[in-house]
């Protein structure tokens, strides 16, 4: 009876579990699924059935298509200024010559930018890199300027050179160490004959001083080679622009920036504290400029300069066939130079005076003016100095 009883039990408990379980859900029924018995298995690494009724359904949304849009015309956009016309030079242009060293360089381009628009002036670039006065081994510039004289290739000089004449120079066997007495002979000679070549041909000469430097004692040297070059230019006749001040901060030093010839602040030198940058040089071009227009007047070379002493007592004074403006700004600083021993006019006198000169009284002679003794009135920085002793008289 009692297993009877036991395997009814076991009917009833199988029957329970396998019964399958109805969900009422509104007007629709649904089937629940047969739950599983559990196993170890499911236990540690869980219900596989669980997982898949709990995993999240993705759902993939339709793909939207975004209409083609019509290609748009392309924005205006700012256009550069169109480039300026080329003038073409007259045939009987003025041909103007830069001569020197790489600082030539700069200033030919800048002068021809500044020139550009005027067909009556042309400029010819003569600059040999790393050249000057002390290696003539290396470039002659006397020998190169007899040519360029022989060839009449050009009407007005422009020269800037010096910025590699700091080292030895070596003449007739001789080696002298830069800015020493016998190095200054050597190198004086040389510019006195370059510029005396220029002057026999008659041809106008505008000599440009060497700016700051941005090294002191590199700059110390090349000031004192400038002003080698002014005396020589002054002696010669030609013009001389001293630009040393016009590239200058305001405390007197090298300044790498300054105003342009717009008076805006700009870059003026590279960086190598040396050459001109484009602003710089453009600023150089427009001095020079105003050099130039003592010689050129828009198609021709004026030669010929104008007398400020015409008239005066010393219109007799023997001066050079050319007067260059170192001579002329010499006899205007000089003015009428009267002996001490003349008696003055009087004014009754100078009523009835005459233009010529009174007999017996002969005009100062130039040599007389340049050499007179340094500390005298009328030596005017270029006197001799009687202490020295005179050189002897070559046989």
């Amino acid at each position: 009876m009692k297993r009877v009883i036991l395997l009814l039990l076991i009917v009833l408990f199988g029957t329970l579990e396998t019964a399958p379980a109805f969900a009422q859900s509104g007007e629709r029924y649904e089937v629940a699924q047969q739950q599983k018995r559990r196993t170890l298995f499911d236990l540690l690494f869980g219900d596989e059935q669980k997982q898949q009724r709990t995993a999240p359904v993705q759902q993939t949304q339709p793909r939207r298509t975004t209409p083609r849009q019509k290609p748009s015309a392309p924005k205006p956009t700012a256009a550069l200024p169109p480039p300026k016309p080329t003038i073409e030079k007259a045939e009987g242009a003025t041909r103007l010559a830069v001569f020197g060293d790489s600082l030539a360089v700069d200033l030919a381009k800048a002068l021809d930018r500044f020139y550009a628009e005027d067909p009556n002036l042309v400029v010819i670039e003569q600059a040999v890199g790393s050249s000057g006065f002390v290696r003539d081994d290396y470039f002659d510039w006397n020998k190169a300027i007899a040519e360029e004289i022989a060839k009449d290739s050009f009407d007005v000089a422009v020269v800037i050179i010096g910025v590699n004449d700091r080292q030895e120079i070596s003449a007739n066997g001789e080696t002298f160490s830069p800015l020493s007495d016998g190095w200054k002979s050597v190198y004086q000679a040389r510019l006195n004959e370059f510029l005396g070549q220029l002057r026999a041909a008659r041809k106008p000469v505008i000599w440009v001083g060497l700016p700051p430097m941005s090294k002191l004692e590199y700059g110390a040297a090349i000031a004192q080679i400038s002003a080698l070059h002014r005396l020589a230019a002054f002696s010669a006749g030609a013009e001389f622009i001293d630009i040393y001040d016009r590239f200058v901060g305001e405390d007197g030093q090298y300044a790498s920036y300054g105003p342009d010839v717009n008076g805006q602040n700009a870059r003026m030198r590279k960086d190598d504290g040396i050459h001109f940058a484009a602003a710089g040089a453009d600023k150089l071009a427009f001095y020079v400029s105003q050099s130039v227009r003592t010689f050129y007047r828009g198609g021709q070379v004026m030669l010929a300069v104008a007398d400020p002493l015409l008239g005066t007592d010393a219109a007799a004074m023997l001066r050079p066939p050319y007067q260059g403006q170192g001579q002329i700004r010499l006899l205007e600083v000089a003015g009428a130079v009267l002996p001490l021993s003349r008696t003055p006019d009087r004014a009754s006198d100078l009523i009835a005076a005459s233009s010529a000169a009174p007999a017996g009284e002969a005009g100062f002679s130039l040599d007389a003016l340049v050499s007179a003794p340094a500390g005298r009135a009328d030596a005017f920085g270029v006197g001799i100095d009687p202490a020295a002793e005179p050189e002897p008289a070559s046989p």
